[in-house]
């Protein structure tokens, strides 16, 4: 039976570059990883095994340290959106690049001494990105991944759907709990537009996201989900798109009553698994759902 080679792509992985930028006696840091992959005329290195189209892994790689000097890091997209450009019009046989990126983040150790170049890894969530671009057309993603979030009251459980399999007890007061995966679409496609302030929507993108959170009185986490997409989309002219993965990390109370003891929503045990998983995307009106269900996809 005859076959025909289907969507491809290759790259290099998880290149690891921090980058320091020295401006006196006060430093800098950016951190990222960096994953490389294209896609184009890439049909006889497949059927044949000839490489004439292919540009070499490693050559990517030493692409992004290259970069990292030339054009420093002045945010995790613009940093891809260089890379992304480069690999298009640079060479022929690519059609398409797409770069991902995390960012960790460092915080300053504040010292009595000269200079600032003294840092601490922080335990905050990791910065996501995604460029893809076809010469054409860009989409920028962008998001984060474990940002943990807990709110220890204000929140409620009850009027579910019941059958003779239900075992859980309904409640007007419980801790909400999760660890935040999100992603969101800009509406900036091209040069002809006037790009965002990357650094600037991600750290208010995080405040609304968090204030939506806190602020609301929950009553499923369905609920708080729709009010964190609907607040960045409200807040963040340049965003179209958000997608959230919460796990509902439940926290059970614990029986005293054993030892003699009340426990009036005090003591608990946080459970990570099995856990409830909502999933939602929450869209601009009149735009188009482009960021996939599948958040490991992306």
């Amino acid at each position: 039976m005859p076959t025909i080679l289907g969507q491809n792509q290759y790259g290099k992985a998880e290149n690891r570059v921090v980058r320091i930028t020295r401006d006196g006696p006060t430093h800098h840091i950016k951190d990222l990883n960096v994953s490389v992959a294209l896609s184009g005329d890439m049909d006889e290195v497949h059927y044949s095994g000839s490489n004439a189209h292919v540009l070499p892994t490693d050559t990517t790689k030493n692409t992004v340290y290259a970069f990292a000097k030339e054009y420093g890091i002045e945010s995790a997209e613009q940093f891809g959106i260089h890379l992304a450009r480069h690999f298009v019009t640079s060479q022929e046989p690519i059609h398409q690049a797409r770069i991902r990126i995390e960012e960790y983040a460092w915080q300053r150790i504040e010292t009595a001494g000269e200079g600032e170049h003294s840092f601490v890894r922080e335990g905050r969530e990791t910065r996501l990105a995604q460029i893809t671009y076809d010469g054409e057309k860009w989409e920028v993603v962008s998001g984060l991944k474990d940002l943990t979030v807990l709110n220890s009251t204000d929140s409620e459980f009850r009027g579910y759907v019941k059958d003779r399999y239900t075992m859980l007890e309904e409640t007007r007061d419980r801790v909400l709990a999760t660890s935040v995966s999100g992603r969101w679409r800009f509406h900036w496609t091209g040069d002809a537009q006037e790009m965002p302030d990357w650094e600037t929507s991600y750290e208010e993108t995080r405040r609304h996201m968090l204030q939506a959170f806190a602020e609301t009185y929950s009553l499923s986490l369905q609920q708080t989900l729709y009010r964190m997409g609907a607040r960045i989309i409200d807040h963040r002219d340049e965003i179209d798109e958000v997608r959230f993965s919460l796990p509902n990390s439940h926290h059970f109370l614990v029986d005293l009553e054993p030892f003699g003891l009340s426990n009036d929503n005090e003591v608990y045990v946080a459970a990570d698994r099995p856990y409830g998983l909502i999933e939602a995307t929450v869209l601009r009106d009149g735009c188009e759902a482009r960021i996939p269900v599948d958040l490991t996809n992306l």
